[in-house]
């Protein structure tokens, strides 16, 4: 029988509830055997020299999908030595006997609409279904200057609103405000015990 895989790729810093949320919302809508979540490496988009290092991404991560038996957390990109791109990591998941009728990329909205900036992104579309969560009410427009190629593979997952970001988080540590309740309870207490966020400069993400 087959294996419906969903992969949720991102920075991850820090993962949240709603990283959580949108990706348990697209497991139920798309009846998804199971989540794995891909924290990158050397994200080429980004200036990696200002991210949290990828071990600790990758054990935030871990920490915050703990105890579901749908989700996991893949070391694929954390482990690459080059810099990370999406189509490289679907063809890795083939090549594991994954086949690309079950396999189904997760990516922001945002995201989705730079796609023309990926490496080899007209290959994306034969690789998998690309899945990107939408706000209730959220103008879709956009999503029809998309090629043809990839809106024919493209399936929208409305989530309900939940005004969190990474930035936020990282400014709110940063300053001594909190983060219970925006971000797992082992998240926070690794956050808190490492000394993450504190007197640095807050990226935008």
């Amino acid at each position: 029988m087959s294996c419906k895989v969903g992969i949720m790729g991102g920075t991850f810093d820090p993962i949240h509830y709603g990283h959580l949320l949108a990706a348990e919302e697209c497991r139920r809508s798309l009846k998804l055997d199971r989540i794995v979540f891909i924290p990158t490496g050397n994200p080429p988009h980004k200036d990696a020299g200002r991210l949290t290092s990828a071990e600790d991404r990758y054990a935030m991560t871990l920490l915050a999908t703990a105890g579901v038996p749908e989700f996991s957390v893949s070391r694929t990109e954390v482990d690459r030595a080059r810099p990370s791109h999406t189509v490289d990591t679907l063809k890795e998941f083939i090549e594991r006997g994954i086949d690309s009728r079950d396999l189904y990329f997760i990516t922001g909205l945002d995201a989705l609409l730079s796609i023309a900036t990926w490496k080899d992104y007209m290959q994306i579309p034969s690789l998998c279904t690309i899945v990107t969560a939408t706000r209730p009410g959220y103008s879709l427009a956009e999503v029809e200057s998309l090629p043809v190629e990839i809106r024919g593979k493209l399936k929208l997952v409305e989530i309900p609103q939940f005004a969190i970001s990474s930035t936020e988080i990282r400014s709110r540590a940063r300053e001594s405000r909190g983060i219970r309740f925006l971000v797992p309870r082992l998240v926070e207490s690794y956050i808190e015990s490492c000394g993450l966020y504190r007197d640095v400069e807050v990226p935008q993400s």
